[in-house]
């Protein structure tokens, strides 16, 4: 088995999409750590095919929020049985990135953007959406359109609007 690594960063590398930006990116991963890190690994290459390279500062924060979105799902959102969707989108004219990750479980909900606190000193979680907060543009959630649960989702600009 042969992996491919990524490829160098040069300063000349573009960091934006081809001038085709209706690119999007979905797919069901299993509520598992496996699944979250599968999902975060095929974004990462996702987004470094749309243009926005490996190891750069938009890909690396892009690829972050994604992670700790897919892993609040599978941690606060799993029911046995179900899986997560994951859709990934580039809003053209915000020249931003759209995470959406969606979980079947209604009743754990997150708090509203404007509600977020951060832990207490003793506290051995409730910094991830923190990071989400700080790294992504906005973010909110809203019920599962269609049946139970919710969607999470996080907008990223990857480059400034021209």
């Amino acid at each position: 088995m042969t992996s491919k690594l990524p490829r160098p960063i040069s300063a000349s590398q573009s960091m934006c999409p081809s001038a085709d930006l209706s690119h999007t990116f979905e797919m069901r991963f299993t509520s598992t750590p496996r699944g979250a890190r599968l999902a975060r690994r095929l974004a990462a290459h996702r987004l470094d095919t749309w243009g926005i390279p490996y190891g750069t500062g938009p890909h690396d924060g892009i690829v972050l929020v994604l992670g700790e979105l897919t892993a609040n799902a599978v941690r606060h959102g799993h029911v046995a049985g179900r899986d997560f969707h994951l859709l990934l989108s580039v809003l053209a004219l915000a020249r931003a990135i759209r995470i959406e990750v969606t979980d079947t479980r209604t009743e754990r909900t997150p708090p509203d953007p404007e509600a977020l606190s951060a832990p207490g000193s003793e506290d051995t979680g409730g910094r991830g959406l923190l990071l989400v907060a700080a790294l992504a543009t906005r973010w909110g959630w809203h019920p599962r359109p269609g049946g139970p649960g919710k969607t999470v989702w996080a907008e990223c600009v990857f480059a400034t609007p021209t």
